[in-house]
């Protein structure tokens, strides 16, 4: 038993989450896997597992280095993960940070009609004729 870790723990020691609990709700939620599996909090983690988490926009793939029990500083934090998330996924939450299409000056009102169809048109991304 001493060289086992729940993935709720291990994620919190990590700082993938602030708190234990929050952990444990992205479990319940579904936004942690495990070879393409949810799991729960309870699941233990084993070296070598890789770890789907979905961060809000951000969906990282992690390699477990090492098992803890307790959380380390920011800058340990590499000695125990290994970051397998392809470079075109944090471009892609950079780009949505600098483009913020829903972003609105204060005092300027909610968008006509004209502006929220554009917004959706951002959203949606670019438009493929060969899904059809």
């Amino acid at each position: 038993m001493e060289g086992e870790v729940r993935i709720d723990k291990w994620l919190w020691c990590v700082r993938l989450y602030k708190t234990r609990n929050l952990a444990i709700d992205a479990c319940k939620a579904g936004k942690v896997r495990i070879d393409g599996n949810s799991v729960k909090p309870s699941r233990i983690v084993k070296t070598g597992d890789v770890i789907q988490v979905s961060l809000g926009p951000l969906n990282r793939i992690l390699r477990v280095k090492e098992l803890l029990h307790n959380r380390v500083s920011a800058k340990l934090v590499i000695d125990y993960l290994e970051d397998l998330t392809p470079p075109e996924e944090y471009e892609r939450v950079q780009l949505m940070k600098e483009f913020n299409a829903e972003y609105r000056e204060r005092g300027l009102g909610r968008p006509t009609k004209k502006d929220r169809r554009i917004i959706d048109r951002i959203k949606k991304g670019p438009i493929r004729f060969d899904d059809h």
